[in-house]
């Protein structure tokens, strides 16, 4: 049997991406020698120094060890555990109906035939003052 091998940026990124943080938000909470460049170098790396990976973790609000020994189970529950500022996690989530579906699509297609009265009339309007010239 094989060990696992733990790829630390790799599960840097998955933490991330399940808290719906952006790489270039990472990097403004890890201070000002971050950028979303050094990020995504980060989590291309294997093994991530301690002190950094210490950082980040604080950071992504998880322990090192989480990330350390990831996996989709344990991540959901740590997070669930340890996400305390009112994120839009969402543990329970809602299916709607067809019905509530295509309500949402009739006011997608009434706005957008709304846009192109808008773009309509604007073109007129600019024809005619190209007329006017």
């Amino acid at each position: 049997m094989s060990e696992k091998t733990v790829h630390e940026g790799r599960n840097v990124k998955r933490f991330r991406e399940m808290l719906q943080i952006k790489q270039d938000a990472l990097a403004d909470a890890l201070g000002d020698d971050w950028n979303q460049k050094k990020i995504s170098l980060l989590e291309a790396k294997e093994s991530i120094e301690p002190a950094i990976l210490e950082n980040v973790a604080k950071a992504l609000k998880v322990s090192v060890e989480a990330i350390r020994n990831f996996d989709e189970e344990s991540a959901i529950n740590n997070i669930a555990c340890n996400f305390h500022d009112n994120a839009s996690v969402n543990y329970k989530p809602v299916f709607n109906s067809m019905e509530k579906w295509l309500e949402a699509l009739e006011e997608n297609k009434r706005l957008y035939v709304a846009l192109l009265k808008e773009k309509d009339e604007k073109i007129a309007l600019l024809e005619q003052m190209l007329n006017k010239k």
